[in-house]
């Protein structure tokens, strides 16, 4: 089947819950998005906002505090926001993300020459005795590896080493200074080998139909083109090119003419970075306007499922600093409904 631009629009925003707010639980909706992007502080509690009907944010304090829920560097490279489960097998498959990074990564430098096995084996033996901060841990390794800066030495081993943020990093009010342990050895339970093809069927339900780049910019993982082309349950459409998109069987495609109501959203939402061309929700030219690399100089205004404003925090409140183009008056109301949502979350 021939997907148009639109369908392939809506049927993205009614998989990623931004069609109509859903009754799930914060840790339901971990599982499902696979994770959010977490790099930033605020970000998840704004994609969780746009998608749950019902938000606490303390929730996701919760799930950090009693390890349903944890941060660790996996897709991309980056900090997600993931169940306890797939955080014990998405960092295995993620693995070479993170050795790329080793080799091109200014933060690493010259610590990337240090025998690394022997750098593994004494970066098990510090943390053996309980967490540290990354500023401790730097400090300590560069007791072992003279020469790199501690920071050097504290980025190559979260590199190298599935090391999990603990709380209160990524809480509600929280901060501080990262502080590390392995994640297997905070969940209380051992990594696990990852099923490659459920995988990336979580994504199709989550993101797709989707090609095998689209895979790959997700997650950051090469070479998934014969992975998919081998998951025989997957059914094919194309798109307006006539590119092969990839999907579950039981996908449902969305009506092109479904209404998407305007959401605000954070930096490096999930909806912004998780296929290759990213044209499914923002024209390539208004993208260019204020946004960087990621999407990321302000957080987005989505209205009729597209990119058409960048707004930010001022004390406490809203401020949209442009729109794209003239919104309707029913838009300006939804946006209005969604500044006091946003509004009342930073209140709470």
């Amino acid at each position: 089947m021939r997907l148009s631009a639109r369908t392939l629009n809506r049927t993205l925003l009614q998989r990623q819950w931004l069609l109509d707010r859903v009754p799930h639980s914060v840790e339901e909706a971990c599982a499902h998005l696979v994770g959010l992007q977490a790099q930033e502080n605020l970000p998840p509690f704004l994609s969780l906002a746009a998608r749950l009907t019902s938000f606490d944010p303390v929730d996701v304090t919760r799930g950090l505090e009693d390890r349903s829920l944890v941060r660790l560097l996996t897709m991309r490279g980056t900090i997600h926001l993931l169940t306890a489960d797939d955080a014990l097998a998405l960092r295995q498959w993620t693995a070479p993300v993170h050795e790329r990074e080793v080799g091109i990564s200014q933060s690493i430098g010259v610590a990337r020459e240090v025998d690394r096995e022997a750098f593994v084996e004494h970066l098990s033996a510090l943390l053996a005795d309980g967490p540290l901060s990354q500023k401790e841990l730097g400090l300590a390794l560069a007791e072992r590896f003279p020469g790199p800066r501690p920071t050097e030495l504290g980025q190559l081993a979260r590199s190298v080493a599935p090391l999990a943020q603990l709380p209160p990093r990524g809480t509600w009010g929280g901060g501080g200074a990262v502080v590390y342990q392995y994640v297997d050895r905070w969940v209380g339970r051992p990594l696990v080998e990852p099923d490659v093809g459920e995988i990336v069927r979580r994504y199709l339900r989550a993101f797709g139909p989707a090609t095998a780049a689209d895979v790959t910019a997700w997650s950051g993982v090469t070479r998934l083109g014969p992975v998919l082309a081998e998951l025989d349950d997957l059914v094919r459409h194309e798109d307006e090119r006539g590119r092969v998109l990839f999907d579950v069987p039981e996908g449902e495609l969305a009506d092109p003419d479904t209404p998407a109501p305007v959401r605000l959203l954070g930096t490096y939402d999930n909806v912004w970075l998780s296929h290759a061309g990213r044209d499914r929700v923002t024209d390539p030219v208004k993208r260019k306007a204020g946004q960087g690399v990621n999407g990321a100089a302000a957080m987005s205004l989505f209205a009729d499922g597209m990119l058409e404003g960048l707004w930010r925090i001022e004390d406490g409140r809203v401020v949209v600093l442009q729109t794209l183009r003239p919104l309707t008056r029913a838009e300006r109301s939804e946006l209005d409904d969604e500044i006091g949502r946003v509004e009342a979350l930073l209140a709470t």
